[in-house]
This record gives C-alpha cells, structure tokens and sequence, in this order.
C-alpha cells in the first residue's frame, strides 16, 4: 500500500493548487499510517524559483499579454521550459527524495511534470508518478506528459485534452473538481451526500453580491460595485485577495460613497462564509473560485479571464448552467436584470443546476485512487548526489537554449559531474 506521499504545489501561483493540496490533505488525514508531504516546488529552485513564483500575481494583474506569452511559449516549446526547470530543480529535487523516499509522487502543478519525470528516468528512480490537473477546459502540455502512471482529469473537456495530446485513455482518471471542506459543511451529512437546502431568492430583501478575482484581486472591482449599487437594492462585500493597494484605494473610494452598503477584505480565510452569504458572486474565470461558488451554491457571472489557461472555463460555466458571462461591464445591469426578473427565475434555476452538478466527494475519490495504485517493486535511491552547482545554472541554460538536443547536454553535463568524483 502507498504510505508515502510527496505534492509538488505552488503556495504563490494563485491559490488554486494550495487550495488542491489542502482539500487531498483533509483526506488523507482519515489515514493514520500515511505520511504526505507537500512542497511547493518552485522553492526547489531555491531563491531564484521563489522569485519566480511570487511575478505570477503582479504579471496577471499588470501586465496580461506577457501572460499570454508565456502560455503560447508553454504551447509551442514545453519541453525547452522543462528542461529549463529541470537544471534549476534537479539538486535540490534529488535530496528531497533521497530524504522523504516516497512511494508515490502527485504533482498539482504543470510547472513541474516534465522536469520531474525527466530526473526520475535519468536516474532510474521507478516511483509512480500522478498528475492532477488544476485547469478544467484549457489545458497546457506542461500539464500533459505521457510518461505518467496517471493523469487525473477533473472535467470531460480536460480529459480529451490529454488524449488530444497523445496519452493513453487507459492512464487518464475523469473525476471532479476537488474543493476543501469548508466548502461543503453546509452541505447535509458533512459532504458524504449531496443533500442541500437551495435558499431561493425572491427579491423581497437587498440582493448580496460578492466580488472577488481569485487570490490576486485582478479585475475592475470598483466599477462592478458601483454598478450593483447604483441599480440595485444590494449589498457589496469585495475581496481583493493579496492585493494590499487595492484594498486602500476601494477603502478610500467606494466607502465614502456607499457607506456601509459595501465591505472590503483582503485575503480571507473565511470566504466560505461570506460565499455562503451571497446572492451571486461576481468572479473572473479562475476554476478553483468557480468550483468553491459551485460548492457553496452561489450563481457566478463571469467577467473576464486570464488568456490561455482559463479561456475556456465561461463557456464551460455556460454549458452546466452554473452562472452567466458578463465580459461588458456596460451590460452588467441588464445581466443582474435577466438573472432577477419574474422572482429571480433564472437565477434560482442556476442554484438547482449547480447542485445537480456538484460533487461533495471528489477529493475522497482521488485519495481513494491515489491510496489503491499499486508500486513498482524497490526503489533504488541514489546514495551520493552532484553537489549543489546552482550558481553554474546560469551558464548551462545557456548552453541549453543554444543546444539542438537538449537532453544530450543534460545527460553529458551528468557525465561531466561523475567522472569528476
């Protein structure tokens, strides 16, 4: 049986892939004899990968097209960013697993699949390897390497993706989207059904709406809110995630005007209960937000996403009937209209359909998977390792882009190191 288990996460790329390993982790807690670890991996490449962890939140509110870049980047070239993060990962990688010795390895991240496996088969390490996808409809190579036991697919649209990209339908394990369990607790039966009373809205009271843009408070926030307060009988509560600036400024801005028809928060803990109390949550795409609303029974309009990896998760809301788009702040009004209009018809029947769709037991079934894969027999790990050579990173990368082959310089540059002992 597997009993040791290491994540590869991200704790500063969004809040999605910590939000993933902290659902699995819930679960996991239900088995004594399993030890887990989760590490963020771009703490693998020491200072330098931290740093590129934390661009994420300033490139996706900032500066969008040099997102969208580096999705086309990841689209056309994923194996040069693979063996790119291999080099910088591979010491540090190494020693993890020489320390930890896990029977199984289940990466939540794209960033860190080729790379991984690339070391893996370098040094003959047969550790089952699983991936679990964090994007629902667009998906990226990164995400998809044949060489996996497993790749976890949390939609349909996710699943022929990967057969798309040349995996075996044999591999790929179609599930749901995992979400934490605060999520669910208002759920009957703490999640192991799904059994829920839907709060209709009838309009007989001030509509609630939440706005928030995932775990980096990207978006026009300002606007939205004095749209719904300005045409509405509402109440705004609006979560600028990490984003400090913002915060001051609606601070300053919107409660001057609205008073204590509007709350601001930063990064929450809790939005759970502020979800939970809410009409409708106003959200960009982000597939995490948008399963935890779906969660929590509250109707998204979705205004906007990032290019790439979430261009096609509002026509996916669309196609289930979880919410509405809304990619013209100027029809916003007529928007929240349709949704209230005769006693908030469409707006109940999107609860109902959210609830049709909502399945409280996915992070239970992926653990349940994860627990039953079978190993490969005795791992071997290394007994000595390359020492640390990162300050020479810089000048094999170099070496790497110039390469028509990259993984021959990797595998001499190995060679290198050995016959250096």
């Amino acid at each position: 049986m597997i009993k040791n288990i290491l994540i590869l996460s991200s704790n500063n790329t969004g809040h999605g892939h910590k939000s993933i390993s902290e659902s699995l982790m819930e679960q996991f807690s239900r088995y004594p004899g399993v030890n887990v670890h989760v590490i963020d991996g771009f703490t693998l490449a020491g200072n330098f990968g931290l740093r590129i962890g934390k661009l994420y939140g300033s490139v996706t509110r900032n500066a969008k097209e040099l997102w969208k870049l580096v999705w086309e980047l990841s689209l056309k070239t994923p194996s040069l960013l693979n063996d790119f993060t291999e080099v910088a990962i591979k010491d540090n990688f190494l020693k993890l697993i020489q320390n930890l010795k896990p029977d199984l390895i289940l990466s939540v991240h794209p960033n860190f699949n080729g790379s991984v496996l690339n070391i893996l088969e370098d040094y003959n390490l047969n550790i089952p390897f699983v991936t679990l996808l964090a994007d629902i409809v667009s998906i990226t190579p990164l995400w998809v390497d044949p060489r996996a036991d497993y790749i976890i697919c949390p939609s349909q649209e996710s699943k022929f993706k990967c057969l798309e990209f040349g995996v075996s339908e044999s591999k790929l394990i179609q599930t749901g989207f995992p979400v934490r369990q605060k999520f669910l607790k208002h759920i009957s039966g703490n999640g192991e059904d799904n059994i829920q009373n839907i709060k209709r809205y009838t309009g007989d009271r001030p509509l609630e709406c939440l706005i928030m843009s995932g775990g980096e408070g990207s978006g026009n926030m300002s606007r939205i809110a004095s749209i719904l307060l300005k045409n509405f009988n509402s109440r705004v509560k609006i979560v600028t995630g990490r984003n400090k600036l913002l915060k001051k400024r609606l601070e300053r801005t919107l409660g001057e005007r609205f008073g204590d028809r509007v709350e601001i928060y930063g990064f929450v803990e809790n939005i759970q209960d502020l979800m939970l109390s809410s009409d409708i949550a106003v959200t960009r795409g982000s597939p995490n937000v948008m399963m935890e609303a779906v969660a929590c029974n509250v109707p998204l309009i979705i205004t906007g996403n990032l290019p790439g990896q979430e261009e096609g998760n509002p026509a996916y809301m669309q196609k289930h009937n979880l919410g509405v788009v809304c990619k013209e702040l100027r029809k916003l009004r007529h928007t929240v209209d349709e949704l209230l209009y005769n006693n908030a018809e469409k707006l109940n029947k999107i609860k109902q359909s959210q609830k049709e769709y909502l399945n409280p037991n996915v992070a239970k079934e992926i653990v349940s998977f994860l627990l039953s894969i079978e190993k490969k027999g005795e791992i071997s790990f290394p007994e000595e390792l390359f020492p640390n050579d990162f300050p020479k990173f810089w000048e094999l990368r170099k070496r790497i882009s110039l390469s028509h082959n990259k993984r021959i310089v990797l595998k001499k540059y190995k060679k290198i190191k050995t016959n250096q002992k």
